[in-house]
């Protein structure tokens, strides 16, 4: 039984093809080939699949997409590949695949990569979302926020009479190229989307580390931004006792974890167990794939009724 695992991030993709005696792997950019219609956007999908696997058998794919931040959305993408693929596919946001790995079925997921989003199912198969409104309104904690949040600390301290030597001032200035303070948000604004401003990410862990105290801020809310991410689907009775953090940015920096682990502490009181996972998401998505090849398909992303649930929802 072979399968393939899709992990569509802001900024690349990776697709996964595993079997019995086989694992081949392709990551591309995201915009390579993503133009945001679910038609076109499944045919263009599934050639690369054909690339990858090169003529073997396919029994199910399963892939977690950045953008699909609703049921209806997932809905739309999954039901456009339906006149077009040869084998079932199930369409889940990519947040959703670092509780799948894991193997903890509807619990929250959350991304903190390029974007961020807070993403769980109910027992009853129910979609929460939380976040995910994009690097200009929000994404907080993202790579893309924290050099949006970052341009604006700046901003305040040198509107305070701060020091432009300041690390995080230095840094920002000189990997920007901001020719003056007057440009810093004018600058912001032409460097791009979310997936540029957040390539300067490595810029605030780095005046972090040289002792800016405007950085650790800046990292620190971060955290507790996306702990109240979790916080907001907790207070709309998502019920989960764990929230599985990924991403390129909070898996690779530890500061930011640890922010986000204690603001999860005060904001939701212990209830929810914060886990980290530093693998690949893709292989949440082959292991969708998996249970979707067996007839299995809500598994690994709706979270088992228990007794004890039942026994709440009855009395």
């Amino acid at each position: 039984m072979a399968v393939v695992g899709i992990d569509i991030g802001g900024t690349k993709t990776h697709l996964r093809l595993l079997g019995p005696d086989l694992a081949r792997d392709e990551i591309v950019p995201t915009a390579r080939w993503r133009s945001r219609e679910w038609h076109a956007d499944a045919t263009a999908l599934l050639r690369l699949v054909r690339e990858l696997c090169e003529g073997t058998p396919i029994t199910a794919m399963a892939v977690g997409a950045h953008g699909c931040d609703d049921a209806a959305e997932c809905e739309a993408f999954e039901a456009a590949f339906a006149p077009i693929s040869p084998f079932p596919v199930r369409v889940v946001n990519d947040a959703e695949l670092m509780p799948a790995a894991l193997g903890h079925p509807g619990e929250i997921g959350l991304v903190a990569g390029t974007g961020s989003i807070a993403v769980c199912r109910t027992p009853s198969g129910e979609m929460l979302v939380a976040g995910g409104w994009g690097w200009i309104i929000g994404d907080e904690g993202s790579a893309a926020s924290l050099v949006r949040e970052a341009a604006k600390a700046v901003a305040r301290h040198l509107d305070e009479g701060g020091a432009r030597d300041e690390p995080l001032a230095a840094a920002l200035f000189e990997a920007l190229d901001i020719p003056s303070p007057a440009r810093i948000g004018s600058r912001l604004g032409q460097i791009g989307g979310a997936a540029v401003a957040g390539s300067f990410a490595p810029v605030v862990f780095a005046a972090e580390a040289a002792g800016s105290e405007l950085a650790a801020r800046v990292i620190r809310e971060g955290g507790g931004s996306l702990a109240e991410l979790v916080a907001r689907l907790d207070r709309r009775g998502a019920g989960a006792s764990r929230v599985v953090a990924g991403g390129s940015v909070i898996s690779s920096q530890p500061s930011l974890w640890r922010a986000f682990r204690d603001g999860l502490e005060q904001s939701c009181e212990g209830r929810i167990e914060p886990l980290l996972f530093t693998g690949a998401p893709v292989e949440g998505a082959c292991r969708l794939a998996e249970h979707l090849a067996r007839s299995e398909p809500d598994a690994l992303f709706v979270r088992p009724r228990t007794a004890n649930m039942t026994a709440k929802a009855s009395s």
